[in-house]
């Protein structure tokens, strides 16, 4: 398995593996502009985004399919988005999450009010549309 920068022929699988977990499918498509895949073989079985907006970054759309949860592939995907925001320049990342309240936190995660989240990432698809008001909101600075 290898984890590599996500290419405009991956968003078909990368979107079915949203949709399969219930995740947003909402800018998606812009968000893995930037964004990491799971390959085993030909096929994708993870994946994560980050939305950058100027310093601070949206790491969103992390998923991994079924069969592989439990593997540190969902860690592994964590750090490959990380180390990609870091190049880019991001030094504090958010992300929005009703489902890994508890896993995100032992990658190094804090919950947040999400009013005090990066203005800019606050008016993001993820924060204004795709993600109810109910998800938490987490930041991590980056080093």
């Amino acid at each position: 398995m290898r984890i590599e920068r996500a290419e405009p022929s991956d968003l078909p699988a990368v979107e079915a593996l949203l949709s399969s977990a219930g995740l947003p499918l909402a800018g998606a498509a812009q968000a893995f502009e930037s964004g990491v895949v799971a390959r085993e073989g030909a096929l994708i079985v993870g994946a994560a985004a980050v939305e950058r907006y100027g310093s601070a970054g949206l790491l969103r759309s992390v998923v991994v399919a079924p069969d592989r949860r439990r593997t540190g592939l969902g860690h592994d995907l964590v750090q490959a988005a990380e180390e990609l925001a870091r190049r880019q320049g991001v030094r504090e990342l958010y992300l929005l999450t009703e489902t890994a309240i508890g896993w995100f936190p032992r990658l190094g995660y804090t919950a947040i009010p999400r009013d005090e989240a990066a203005a800019a990432v606050g008016s993001s698809i993820e924060f204004t549309s795709a993600c109810p008001d109910t998800a938490v909101a987490m930041c991590r600075q980056l080093a």
